[in-house]
């Protein structure tokens, strides 16, 4: 399957009839991420309030060091992995049956993509991969690159490659780890840091693009890959533009390039100059482009505090700046750019002379699936605020909110490892140098911005930063 017919949802496939009117909401994909998300968090929140969780299906290897530890874990819970898999096919499988798909062809599909996903996982948990960097959504998309470019797939596995379904359904699970009650710990420091960056970053993407003759959708998408985040963010300002098929994928590709560097070289600079950990953290969460290679780097940093002489802070300093900048700070901003983004594109780029607007066509094209962002976070918002922060770490977040994220890095995996196999490096090579080129420039405004903001205009604040109690 090429990185074209990936994006074009089908290609030969069975297609579901347009969608018009109420039958919308079961045949777009968008409402269908809506309703698995929700309904995961609202069916987790019926087992917490009933004093259980649902931790046991949210399985995922644990820690180990050596192959005994790994045999015994998959010995003990082999069940639980059955019964995971059976869910994710049931609930997947209804929904792309309703959207036009073929389930035969979708499950022998998923079978390999959930088997493999076990396999990557089984490499994150070992006990060195943070010491070589492999972060599951890393070895996933190179995994996938490497099955995809060296050996191929037979065509009728496509089916199973759904990398917007995946990374959908994932967005609004990630609301619910989201409440906005973290916007309120983070304080104004964090979010004006966060926004600012954001801010900068997505037009000089933008306009160094349609400077270069890109295409401005393309600019746009690129633009957010770069400011929001990373793989999430490019998609939903892609659907919200109207962007063709292979923008998103092109910057996903700028998004994957860099932030495997940022892993290595901001750690690198941050040990040079001895940075306080909490400095270093929020630094990386500024200017990082994905969740996974930010925390690698963070985790990594952070492992330094007390340990190298003249860096000071813990490893608990430098994760929670990272959260707050990067999870917290700039993830936040994906509805806010695919609302503007919709109405930009609706309103001024595709509105001809003589021809008015049409409101219609703002919420035709607007991802429907960050509804189930928000509506997830302010489920979990109204959950959390009757709890202190210390009973909210103590006792929601490993029996509620943890099953829920181990869920959605499940989601976030199947996308990954999609996103790999649906990437053609000779396809991306035809679209020259361009995208590249306008992507590296707001790398490099958005390092050195990010610099100056954590190191020197904010550091006392990040440096004195405490994890709530």
């Amino acid at each position: 399957m090429s990185t074209k017919e990936a994006w074009d949802e089908g290609g030969e496939e069975p297609r579901a009839p347009q969608a018009k009117g109420w039958s919308e909401l079961f045949l777009k994909e968008d409402w269908w991420a809506i309703w698995l998300g929700l309904g995961i968090v609202v069916i987790a929140f019926l087992f917490f309030a009933g004093g259980s969780s649902i931790k046991w299906i949210a399985i995922t290897p644990g820690k180990w060091s050596n192959f005994g530890q790994l045999g015994s874990h998959f010995a003990a819970h082999i069940g639980q992995y059955i019964a995971q898999f059976i869910v994710w096919a049931i609930i997947l499988g209804i929904a792309l049956r309703a959207m036009g798909y073929k389930v035969g062809e979708f499950l022998p599909s998923f079978v390999f993509i959930y088997v493999v996903s076990i396999i990557i996982f089984m490499i994150g948990a070992w006990d060195q991969a943070s010491h070589y960097n492999l972060e599951p959504p890393l070895v996933a998309l190179i995994l996938g690159m490497l099955i995809s470019n060296l050996i191929g797939l037979p065509k009728w596995m496509d089916t199973g490659f759904r990398v917007e379904f995946y990374i959908k359904t994932g967005i609004v699970l990630l609301g619910a780890t989201l409440p906005f009650t973290l916007i309120v710990w983070a304080g104004p420091v964090a979010i004006f840091q966060a926004s600012l960056v954001s801010i900068v970053t997505f037009l000089v993407i933008y306009f160094a693009a349609t400077k270069m003759g890109l295409d401005r959708r393309l600019a746009a998408t690129l633009g957010a890959g770069g400011a929001v985040c990373g793989v999430s963010g490019a998609i939903a300002i892609a659907g919200a533009v109207g962007a063709k098929k292979e923008h998103a994928p092109i910057a996903i590709t700028m998004v994957i390039l860099w932030a495997i560097v940022m892993i290595f070289f901001l750690p690198l600079v941050s040990r040079a100059l001895s940075l306080h950990t909490g400095v270093a953290g929020a630094w990386i969460g500024t200017s990082e482009f994905a969740d996974a290679a930010g925390f690698a780097a963070a985790q990594s940093y952070g492992n330094l505090g007390g340990q190298v002489p003249g860096i000071n802070g813990t490893l608990d300093d430098s994760i929670f700046a990272f959260t707050l900048m990067k999870v917290v700070g700039r993830d936040i901003w994906i509805g806010i750019w695919a609302f503007v983004m919709a109405i930009i594109a609706t309103t001024r780029w595709e509105v001809k002379p003589g021809q008015k607007p049409r409101p219609g066509e703002i919420w035709w094209r607007f991802p429907k699936f960050v509804i189930g962002f928000v509506l997830a976070s302010i489920i979990m918002t109204i959950i959390a605020s009757q709890y202190s922060v210390a009973d909210y770490n103590k006792i929601v977040k490993p029996m509620l909110v943890g099953p829920i994220l181990a869920l959605r890095t499940w989601a976030f995996i199947f996308c990954f490892f999609s996103i790999g196999l649906t990437t053609r490096f000779r396809e991306l090579a035809a679209t020259g140098t361009k995208p590249f080129w306008a992507f590296t420039t707001g790398v490099v405004v958005n390092v050195i911005l990010g610099f100056i903001l954590s190191t020197m205009v904010f550091a006392t604040h990040w440096s004195t930063l405490t994890l709530p109690h």
